[in-house]
């Protein structure tokens, strides 16, 4: 390595240390915007109860309900449809009716079990106006599945 150069990189490398520090700081420290478990606590507190009462008794009118809702959260959250636009993460996108959406794409065809969120949201809307988001619906849903499930 040529000495001049040496002289040169290694003074402007460490110019970056402060700003490497500030970086990694701000990244390690708690934020407002962590998930918590009790977020819906103060505003809407028997969300999860709600939610998982419109699961249950969608579940016990069709079995299917379960896989639709697991499905569904899986193509909100993990499915990239390069033909709409490109997303990554659960906003449930995928609820969302109309041309040019992910619910209209031909990929996306065979979904069910949107009427449950919808279910879901439609009582928590008159509860709890404005406070529950579809995705936060939608998750809390296919988890509720998950479980039903899992405890026959």
């Amino acid at each position: 390595m040529d000495p001049k150069l040496h002289q040169t990189i290694l003074p402007s490398s460490f110019k970056l240390i402060p700003f490497i520090l500030v970086a990694v700081f701000l990244l390690s420290t708690p934020s407002a915007s962590q998930l918590s478990s009790d977020f819906y606590l103060f505003s809407c507190p028997n969300v999860e109860r709600f939610v998982r009462n419109t699961v249950e008794s969608a579940s016990a009118l069709d079995s299917t309900i379960p896989g639709k809702l697991l499905r569904l959260l899986f193509h909100d959250c993990l499915v990239e449809v390069l033909t709409v636009s490109p997303h990554t993460g659960c906003d449930a996108s995928v609820l969302i009716r109309g041309k040019g959406t992910e619910r209209s794409d031909p990929a996306n065809e065979s979904l069910g079990g949107f009427y449950v969120v919808d279910s879901a949201k439609e009582l928590l809307e008159d509860l709890c106006p404005g406070t529950v988001s579809c995705a936060d619906i939608l998750v809390l849903a296919a988890r509720d599945a998950v479980e039903l499930v899992s405890l026959e």
